[in-house]
């Protein structure tokens, strides 16, 4: 740049990288809003660090260490050979050893793991513990699948994935579609093929190396956080109406530490719809839930069949009046209408208990208008806590209590929320969750990888 050249400004960088990033990535949306939010908020920053301009930080931290892509050959019940195609995506191990899910659904692409394994960085920087970031999975159904299926599908992933994953190197866990089950299915084939029991996957049984507390570490974190949020803004969860979106591990665990803490659970939903109970759910209620998703894989209408409650078929759940929101099903599950409709209704505040459920445009509402808007990598990051916490049970050789582990769960969602104000409070005290997780998470990532050079 020449000195009669005026300096670009924000937006001018932002839209630079941004079109950059896109034409070096096509036809990867889910990716590139990943990015942008990140971008948008680190740009000022950036603009007033030479190093981090100088080394490419920004550069550097979209552009996953590799990216492996694998066939998954396999035979169903009736003897016929199925194909599916799996990947890793190993974004950066700046912080430890790469960490993060891995996802079964016919919706997986690379486009969609490359956004979760890009967030899974900040994610994971945010608590604290040596992990770096990671996503990977399947475009392979398990809905409708025998057990016997689900168990030769992932004994035959893992027949190459293990290539490419150990405990100080790679370290999946579970995402949606693979929970206890096919993690143990995983971690057999596994110890089958090396010949070695060590904890080279999270989320596994608590007889065989699992942490108390995994299966309801996201839900209960998310709730910690809502909680920690609240009480910043002298508020509490007794009392509050308390929609939640999904009934998977996530939603169900989060509709549990919710109702015990006082709030007022007034919604589930699957990909059929969603049920609104105004009553709110109760003990009974809640086990009737998980005997339903957990066991029997049931649909949700099933629950206004048995309950005083009304089943919305192919709706969501944001229409209905309540004081808190957490959308827990899936990425972009809240459009700017739904934004709208919760903020008309009485919504104070939407905690992500799932990946990016806010389109762009949703988040911006929310954001504008005052909400208390809290992101996944800060909200959600219970999970990924306690599989760092199961790493570390792994490595000593022991278990730790479930009182124990609850506790270091519930200091970690803390100390996430003490770095999103001490990054995003803003001179009339409310918080920018968004600004403050993506600015904590990205300069830790930022300055380790100054001290590490260029690499």
């Amino acid at each position: 740049m020449t000195a009669d050249q005026p300096c670009p400004s924000e937006s001018e960088d932002l839209e630079r990288f941004i079109n950059g990033l896109v034409k070096r990535n096509p036809h990867e949306p889910e990716f590139h809003q990943a990015v942008r939010e990140v971008a948008a908020t680190v740009m000022p920053l950036i603009r007033e660090r030479a190093d981090y301009r100088k080394m490419c930080v920004l550069e550097r931290m979209t552009e996953p260490d590799r990216i492996v892509i694998f066939r998954v050959t396999w035979e169903d019940d009736r003897g016929c050979v199925r194909v599916n195609r799996a990947w890793r995506v190993q974004f950066s191990n700046i912080l430890g050893p790469y960490k993060g899910g891995l996802r079964f659904a016919p919706t997986v692409t690379q486009s969609v793991l490359k956004f979760l394994g890009f967030e899974q960085q900040f994610k994971n920087a945010l608590t604290g513990l040596p992990m770096g970031g990671a996503k990977g999975g399947a475009n392979f159904n398990p809905k409708g699948k025998s057990d016997r299926e689900i168990m030769r599908f992932c004994q035959a992933m893992m027949v190459e994935l293990h290539r490419h994953i150990g405990e100080d190197v790679d370290v999946p866990a579970g995402d949606i579609g693979v929970g206890q089950r096919e993690i143990g299915y995983l971690f057999g084939m596994y110890k089958h093929l090396e010949n070695r029991f060590a904890g080279v996957l999270t989320g596994k049984g608590t007889t065989f190396g699992g942490s108390f507390v995994r299966t309801e570490a996201t839900g209960y974190g998310c709730v910690y956080f809502a909680r920690e949020m609240l009480e910043h803004h002298g508020e509490g969860l007794e009392g509050k109406r308390c929609a939640i979106s999904g009934s998977g591990n996530v939603a169900i665990y989060a509709a549990e530490k919710a109702m015990r803490s006082g709030a007022r659970v007034v919604t589930l939903s699957d990909s059929d719809g969603f049920v609104h109970d105004e009553a709110g759910l109760d003990e009974e209620k809640l086990a009737y839930v998980k005997e339903l998703k957990e066991n029997r894989r049931g649909r949700i209408s099933e629950y206004a069949e048995r309950f005083p409650a009304r089943f919305y078929p192919d709706r969501s759940p944001w229409g209905v009046p309540c004081e808190i929101a957490l959308p827990c099903a899936t990425q972009n599950e809240i459009e700017r209408a739904d934004a709208e409709a919760l903020l008309e209704n009485g919504c104070g505040y939407v905690v992500e208990g799932a990946n990016m459920p806010a389109t762009a445009e949703a988040a911006e509402v929310l954001r504008s208008r005052g909400a208390g808007y809290a992101p996944g990598k800060a909200a959600n990051a219970g999970g990924v806590a306690v599989s760092g916490l199961e790493q570390s049970q792994n490595a000593l050789r022991l278990s730790w209590s479930h009182e124990e582990v609850e506790r270091r769960l519930r200091e970690i969602m803390q100390r996430i929320h003490g770095q999103c104000v001490a990054w995003g409070e803003r001179a009339d005290g409310t918080v920018d969750y968004v600004r403050g997780a993506n600015l904590a998470g990205f300069v830790r990532v930022a300055d380790a990888m100054l001290a590490h050079g260029l690499l």
